[in-house]
């Protein structure tokens, strides 16, 4: 997953948050939060939209959340280079993402993954969320909690 950037600039953030905001609204009603934890979460993983990650002809592979593609994932695919996090060190590595017909497809699958995985970070306020994720696995970077948690009080 990816980690903080520069700020997209306030008309760019407002137009990332306009246009998938109708996608977390129905996302966060099956998950039981606010909305503004899935745009949050959206928002960090992909740099407002400006990092979205790119198949290879270099076409959107509208997952904003990093969700990788592990080997029971059936449906398509791209490798791109990423930064782990291993012993607290960043390293760059190759991995394999999912790739998604359209943004909905995407956020049903975010719903997916977080019901099966992450349930315990559905249980609570944004600390819990934001937290929950890095605790359950979400992400290397020691510091996603935190990061995660600033966006979510951000935009509450």
């Amino acid at each position: 997953p990816a980690g903080e950037q520069a700020p997209a600039g306030q008309d760019a953030r407002q137009a990332f948050l306009e246009r998938m905001r109708p996608h977390a609204e129905a996302a966060a009603q099956q998950l039981g939060v606010p909305a503004e934890y899935i745009l949050a979460h959206a928002a960090l993983e992909s740099g407002w939209g400006r990092r979205e990650i790119a198949r290879a002809d270099g076409s959107p592979s509208h997952n904003l959340f990093g969700i990788k593609a592990g080997s029971r994932w059936e449906g398509q695919t791209t490798d791109v280079t990423t930064t782990e996090y291993r012993y607290g060190l960043p390293i760059k590595q190759v991995e394999r993402f999912r790739a998604y017909g359209g943004y909905g497809e995407a956020f049903d699958d975010y719903v997916r993954l977080l019901r099966a995985r992450y349930g315990d970070a559905l249980a609570g306020d944004a600390r819990s969320f934001a937290f929950g994720l890095q605790q359950g696995g979400y992400a290397t970077d020691p510091g996603y909690g935190a990061k995660l948690y600033r966006l979510i009080q951000a935009l509450a």
